[in-house]
């Protein structure tokens, strides 16, 4: 099968998926209104109730959920097939994943931008809001830890992306800067930033950057990278969303847009120059002692179909910031349709982004191999396409810049996660202290301390910062009952709705 029937078909879908079963869900199904009251705009404090521009809150949603998981999870699950992975991207993108991203964002909006796990309390009780939001505490401090020591490897295996990584935060806070504080042009200073970020990764590939420069001790270097990753987190999520965290994620988003193009392009150049063919199997037969496909694909694969922490996302940092209700349908539905997009273009990439099938066997010799292989597998999958396309003779894009991009792409996405997830994670810690009557955590910079800290500890529980990896294992088991759980929540807020559609007056059934 060509990689490239299968890419045009998946975004055919999604574009149906968006222009038609969207808008029924947005106009039938929870009747939107452009008018209706916006927590953003209610308790507006600067911080992290900031009304923002639609454009801009769409990269920095899209950014936050996207992280490195919808590549991660389809460059294992592919060990089954291209064939099962993609059809559960395409199918649990459009009527699971993004109908969950969509009904949390709006449900919250309708609830004074309370998060999904305070909501429970209203459906079932306190003590059922109290557990939620521990299971989504230890969610999140798994991502924290378990993203740092990624991000930490990436800057290891790949040190070019290590300079235009670090520089994009000032590049951020000039773009925050221009558009906030003195009401720039949005589209001409984000090609801007776009343009200036780019070129930063051309010199990153001849500028490449490691902690050994400053004389860190190789068995050191993972460790203090999640140390500054750590600090840096603690920064980004206790200042204004607009100093940084949205600039940034603007650009990432911009900057992934431009990747997927380019990698569409390359794509369609190969296919119709002879190449693009999956040489991995549709369904794989011979599978060395992996576990079986049903459940696991679905676990496997969560960030790209359905993921609970979605809802965190939703519900946590991306309400307090919509300007408009009708900003949901876009914002919601439409950044995990992105987000599936990028999955498919992942499956591409490691099933079609090998020589043959003996090259691709190689790597994917078993499950544990299979486990084992992930960013990389995709980055060098990336590379393999991106470094085909020429004019005539000349090589447009030449393999290490091939590879940086798709480095700094993953790097980028990993990055807005983690300190999305830091701050989800205070306002976490904030709701569990009022519970518990603990006054001085319901504060901004103690609840931040308690979620990097915490983070920090468990990832230095084992050598080299990977005491994440202890509770990893369960974190697919756990995403999806956390999306379960708010699956729930928005099913009983709609039986609800429908069942008592005569009291607006109702926080829950307005």
């Amino acid at each position: 099968m060509n990689s490239l029937l299968v890419a045009a078909l998946a975004f055919f879908g999604f574009i149906l998926a968006y222009r038609f079963y969207s808008r029924f869900l947005s106009d039938k199904i929870f009747g939107l209104r452009a008018d209706a009251v916006m927590p953003a705009h209610k308790y507006e404090d600067g911080v992290d109730f900031v009304p923002t521009n639609t454009h801009i809150l769409l990269g920095h949603h899209y950014t936050s959920i996207a992280g490195a998981a919808p590549i991660v999870g389809p460059a294992i699950a592919i060990f089954w097939g291209w064939l099962p992975a993609v059809l559960w991207v395409v199918f649990g993108s459009i009527f699971i994943g993004a109908v969950h991203d969509f009904a949390a964002l709006v449900i919250s909006t309708r609830n004074e931008g309370r998060t999904i796990g305070e909501i429970t309390e209203d459906i079932i009780g306190p003590n059922a809001r109290t557990l939620f939001l521990l299971i989504i505490f230890f969610l999140l401090l798994m991502v924290i830890a378990v993203f740092c020591l990624v991000i930490a490897k990436l800057f290891t295996l790949f040190p070019a992306s290590v300079l235009p990584i670090w520089f994009e935060i000032p590049l951020a806070m000039v773009l925050g800067y221009f558009v906030y504080a003195r009401k720039g042009n949005v589209t001409l200073w984000s090609i801007v930033a776009l343009i200036i970020m780019y070129v930063s990764i051309y010199v990153g590939t001849r500028l490449p950057l490691g902690l050994d420069m400053l004389g860190v001790k190789p068995e050191n270097v993972i460790l203090v990278w999640i140390i500054i990753l750590l600090v840096y987190c603690y920064i980004a999520s206790i200042l204004p969303v607009q100093y940084l965290l949205q600039p940034r994620d603007f650009i990432n988003s911009h900057e992934l847009y431009v990747g997927l193009v380019i990698l569409f392009i390359a794509v369609v150049y190969v296919s119709f120059n002879g190449g693009g063919n999956f040489v991995a199997p549709a369904v794989n037969n011979d599978l060395a002692g992996a576990p079986s496909m049903f459940p696991l694909l679905f676990i496997t694969i969560a960030c790209g179909a359905i993921s609970g922490f979605h809802s965190l996302v939703s519900s946590g940092t991306t309400v307090k910031q919509m300007d408009k209700e009708t900003d949901a349908r876009p914002i919601g539905y439409g950044s995990m349709l992105l987000e599936g997009a990028l999955s498919v273009m992942a499956i591409i990439m490691v099933g079609a982004g090998f020589a043959n099938f003996s090259a691709w066997r190689e790597v994917y010799n078993g499950w544990e191999a299979a486990q084992g292989a992930g960013i990389g597998v995709f980055v060098k999958g990336c590379g393999f396409f991106m470094e085909q396309l020429r004019i005539g003779n000349m090589q447009l894009i030449s393999h290490d810049l091939a590879v940086a991009i798709a480095a700094v792409i993953v790097v980028s996405f990993a990055a807005t996660t983690l300190d999305t997830a830091t701050r989800i994670q205070r306002y976490v810690v904030q709701e569990l202290a009022g519970d518990f009557n603990v006054k001085f955590l319901t504060k901004r910079h103690p609840a931040t301390f308690v979620a990097a800290g915490t983070a920090g500890l468990l990832a230095l529980a084992k050598g080299g910062g990977a005491g994440g990896m202890i509770l990893w294992p369960v974190f697919g088991t756990t995403n999806q009952l956390l999306a379960g759980l708010a699956l729930m929540v928005i099913t009983v807020y709609l039986f609800a709705k429908a069942k008592a559609p005569s009291t607006p007056s109702s926080r829950w059934f307005s």
